[in-house]
């Protein structure tokens, strides 16, 4: 019988190790907080807490943003999890989950479909509502050149997945883009009534930097 505290811990250690000093705001930390807030969930909502973890644990490694292979991601999980004897239904759930978790456009069909899936996906997409995604959005912008604001550039929240990818808006514009259509996106009832406050905090942000954009004071 494998160990699964075990192997919790060196997927964990090893990640660490890969995204540690990481300047986007997909760092290690990010990492930690999607893999304590995913344990949270699951208190609540139920499901198979080593897939969640390892799940949690593994979600951004082949980020689609920063790869052009889109199972870049499913295929080091794989190679790591093979690697610690874990069992192949285990693996393709892990995988699964690394493969679909990512926000592609509100118009991208989510292809996560079970409770596992559903906890991990709500759990990173928690990191980016509230205060810490703040930073984290100016953190990603700055790492990839955006402007913090640009009014003559009009967010485009309807856009392809392709489109997503591809997009070069500022960052504020991202929040109409992404960050402010998570909330109604959400799947669990956990995750839901912890977002609320949250969004709220999110909108009170921006309805600050605006006044402070035209000097309004």
């Amino acid at each position: 019988m494998i160990n699964k505290e075990k192997i919790i811990e060196k997927i964990a250690g090893h990640i660490k190790k890969e995204f540690d000093g990481d300047p986007s705001g997909h760092d290690w930390w990010h990492v930690y907080r999607v893999w304590k807030m995913a344990k949270k969930i699951q208190k609540k909502e139920g499901g198979d807490l080593f897939i969640i973890e390892l799940g949690a644990l593994l979600h951004d490694i082949g980020d689609w943003k920063f790869n052009n292979d889109e199972k870049a991601g499913s295929k080091k999980s794989r190679e790591l999890l093979k690697k610690l004897n874990v069992d192949e239904p285990a693996i393709k759930h892990i995988c699964d989950i690394v493969d679909n978790v990512s926000f592609k456009g509100v118009n991208h069909k989510n292809g996560i479909t079970t409770l596992e899936g559903k906890i991990v996906q709500d759990a990173d997409r928690l990191d980016a509502i509230g205060a810490i995604c703040i930073a984290r959005v100016f953190a990603y912008g700055g790492t990839v050149g955006r402007a913090i604001y640009d009014p003559k550039i009009k967010p485009k929240p309807n856009q392809s997945s392709k489109a997503y990818k591809k997009n070069k808006s500022s960052g504020i514009n991202h929040f109409y883009e992404k960050i402010l259509l998570l909330k109604d996106i959400l799947n669990t009832k956990t995750a839901k009534k912890i977002a609320i406050p949250r969004h709220k905090f999110m909108e009170a942000y921006l309805k600050e930097f605006f006044k402070e954009w035209e000097a309004e004071v």
